[in-house]
């Protein structure tokens, strides 16, 4: 069987606001594809409701990874499973340093690996997306820019290999060279895994190429296509789409 992520007719509220309406997705290993839409159409909640984040409330409908039903999984059951997420506000972990949070997290979801192994794919991951072995012994985004707390994540995404990766908003706070990097990052993933990509802009698709682009307004996906959905975005905005448009 592919590995496939898949939403279906899904209905989530949070603290008794109705946020997710109805929203279907589809995702394959191997694809990439770039959810789009403005302020509070609900993207975050949808990223936070495929891992399980217990504030967000299903009402109805289902979420499927490689044919089983995950719905009512813990994040730490879905991670095992093969999903990750990456944070638009990644926290602050004082006292565990990258080394060991990357070593855990593998440890966790079944990947352990020797040291020497590990060792070895930890100094080429973070070579490519321009960090030095002095980063390994920070605390967890303790201190970290919006670039550094955003290459970490990526860092995190190369080791862990996830069969499906969600990212929330991988380029916002990070500047052109930092961007550069993440999606050079995100492109080295995308053969391997499903990709979601959660942007409001149009920037970080010039660097990572979308097989599908959906449009996200109020709670559900009113459209999807290819990469021509971005240039009908950035020349007439989300209204255009408002209706199903």
């Amino acid at each position: 069987m592919t590995d496939e992520l898949e939403i279906k007719d899904l209905h989530v509220s949070v603290d008794g606001k109705k946020i997710l309406n109805g929203l279907n997705l589809k995702i394959k290993r191997g694809e990439v594809h770039a959810l789009m839409g403005p302020n509070g159409s609900g993207k975050t909640t949808l990223s936070n409701v495929i891992m399980g984040n217990p504030k967000y409330v299903v009402e109805s409908g289902q979420i499927i990874l490689d044919g089983n039903d995950i719905t009512k999984l813990k994040p730490n059951e879905r991670a095992k499973a093969g999903l990750f997420l990456g944070f638009q506000h990644p926290i602050e972990i004082s006292g565990v340093r990258v080394f060991n949070f990357l070593r855990t997290a593998l440890s966790n979801i079944g990947k352990d690996v020797n040291v020497e192994e590990f060792e070895k794919g930890l100094a080429e991951k973070s070579k490519e997306l321009g960090m030095d072995e002095a980063f390994m012994d920070r605390y967890l985004n303790e201190g970290f820019s919006g670039g550094e707390k955003k290459r970490s994540e990526v860092l995190q995404m190369l080791m862990l290999k996830p069969k499906i990766a969600i990212l929330d908003e991988a380029d916002s706070g990070v500047d052109v060279d930092a961007l550069k990097i993440i999606s050079e990052g995100i492109n080295q993933l995308a053969g391997t895994s499903g990709i979601l990509l959660i942007t409001h802009y149009e920037r970080i698709l010039k660097h990572v190429k979308p097989d599908f682009v959906h449009i996200m307004i109020d709670g559900k996906i009113v459209k999807s296509g290819d990469s021509s959905l971005v240039q009908n975005v950035e020349k007439s905005g989300y209204d255009s789409f408002r209706g199903g448009a």
